[in-house]
């Protein structure tokens, strides 16, 4: 059976679409998220090449606005500016429980890097850190790794549970805070460490 639509219905259901996307960017606002983790990222564990991160995704530009773009507009008005812009307001990164496991990763970052530049330890597709060998470590060293990822690692899950918990973000938003985190620290490795992609395979930035 064939359905045909009308170009007032097409432009309804372009409506329903864009205004049902919004309220769900407005609940999670992906793009604010971001901006604190790499504003985060970089504050803990510094810049590593000396020159701003790379942009995490690039915006198509340059093009005449199309019947898509008016819609998107129509429904912006029609939601209210302040729900509008939400999807632009910062979150809050500056409880008390956030400063200490942000002071906590900062503190120790300099005694994990030069596991990262030898290549014993690297950044999962998580986001997370990964004894990726003990080459060239004695007892002494393969503990000292061991410790300092597994330390790592919980405190970073830990600031992504505190920043839902801070900003109202329900349980299963956990896991999209760490995806975002997981390109910030990947954006700011230095050159020469190394990363793991989504398909489990290695390879230095």
């Amino acid at each position: 059976m064939n359905i045909k639509l009308t170009g007032k219905s097409f432009f309804c259901l372009l409506i329903f679409f864009v205004t049902s996307c919004i309220t769900i960017n407005i609940y999670f606002p992906a793009a604010a998220v971001e901006k604190a983790a790499d504003r985060i990222v970089d504050e803990v564990w510094g810049n590593q090449d000396g020159k701003p991160g790379e942009e995490g995704e690039m915006k198509q530009g340059g093009e005449p606005q199309s019947r898509l773009g008016d819609v998107l507009i129509f429904a912006l008005s029609l939601i209210g500016p302040e729900e509008a812009m939400a999807q632009e307001a910062d979150i809050n990164v500056t409880t008390p429980a956030i400063r200490s496991l942000k002071a906590s990763i900062q503190t120790r970052a300099e005694s994990i890097k030069p596991y990262m530049d030898s290549g014993n330890i690297g950044i999962s597709s998580e986001g997370l850190l990964i004894v990726r060998n003990t080459e060239g470590l004695n007892l002494k060293g393969k503990a000292a790794v061991k410790r300092l990822v597994e330390a790592e690692n919980n405190d970073r899950n830990s600031l992504y549970e505190e920043i839902a918990k801070a900003n109202n973000f329900p349980p299963e938003r956990i896991g999209d805070i760490k995806k975002i985190f997981a390109g910030s620290w990947s954006r700011n490795a230095r050159n020469g460490w190394w990363i793991q992609d989504d398909g489990g395979s290695w390879k230095q930035k």
